[in-house]
């Protein structure tokens, strides 16, 4: 078994042609092989914002949110939420033969990853540079 060394989310530009902001998130687990595997798909956002006005922390704080558990709805507590997320995540690495607790997950560093389609948008400030934890 290879172990897991760290969650990855790639931001990359959907093109809406506008100019606002927006993007889709992919929320991956990379095994220490360099191999990644894909945890959540299905996730990004859309803001009124320019690109102009967009920072590249602002992005990689959004993405951690984006990806991360929901928040509380009815009679859940967020400590409810963090457990489902974590559960969830580790039961998709399972799906495709990685064995990782959710503890094991929750612990992992978490870097964001901005692709160069983003980066080239943000402008060319060397302080927003494409990853970070």
């Amino acid at each position: 078994m290879t172990a897991v060394t760290r969650l990855v989310t790639s931001v990359d530009a959907d093109d809406q042609g506008d100019g606002t902001v927006s993007v889709s998130a992919l929320h991956e687990v990379e095994l220490a092989d360099g191999r990644r595997v894909v945890l959540l798909a299905d996730r990004g956002w859309g803001t009124t914002q320019s690109w102009a006005e967009a920072s590249a922390q602002d992005l990689r704080a959004t993405a951690r949110v984006v990806v991360g558990p929901d928040e509380p709805f009815d009679d859940r507590t967020r400590e409810d939420m963090e457990t489902d997320h974590w559960n969830a995540l580790a039961h998709a690495a399972k799906r495709h033969g990685v064995d990782v607790t959710a503890a094991g997950l929750k612990r992992l560093p978490h870097d964001v990853v901005l692709s160069e389609q983003v980066l080239a948008r943000l402008g060319a400030d060397p302080g927003r540079s494409g990853q970070s934890g």
